[in-house]
């Protein structure tokens, strides 16, 4: 059974055996190269296949994700005792693994054992975790030219 306290309103703090924590994080990562592939089967197969990292990790909590065609926002926390590289970087190749099982056109298209480009960007989520939240909800659109849409 999950200990927690409540702080904040709506802050959920974590106990754990020596302490309490709140480490959330906002999470994105690429396919290589940014390529626009995530879409229909596949997107559905990573959506599922996220979670798998409750089955060795299971204080990991994955919170809200949203998948776009080339990137891929998580917002999680992860327990003190773990380090964000190393979760995200399981993630990351258990899901490339899979992928490149399940989907063998994507080894036309990334010819290496690869799919996820190596960078991650991470923060920490603090108080104005509802901002973060409601931008992986609904990102925002830019055109062609890379400028924000209105």
């Amino acid at each position: 059974m999950e200990r927690v306290l409540w702080y904040a309103l709506r802050m959920k703090i974590r106990l754990g055996g020596h302490g309490a924590y709140h480490h959330q994080y906002h999470i994105v990562w690429i396919p290589k190269y940014r390529k626009r592939i995530v879409k229909g089967d596949l997107k559905k197969f990573i959506e599922k296949r996220l979670f798998d990292i409750h089955e060795h990790h299971p204080d990991v909590e994955i919170e809200r994700f949203s998948i776009k065609e080339d990137n891929l926002h998580v917002v999680m926390v992860i327990p003190p005792k773990y380090s964000v590289s190393a979760i995200v970087g399981k993630i990351k190749a258990n899901t490339s693994r899979e992928i490149r099982k399940e989907f063998e056109w994507v080894e036309k298209v990334y010819w290496r054992n690869e799919f996820w480009s190596p960078g991650v960007f991470s923060s920490t989520v603090g108080i104005d975790e509802e901002l973060i939240k409601r931008y992986v909800d609904f990102p925002p659109v830019y055109n062609c030219l890379g400028h924000l849409s209105a």
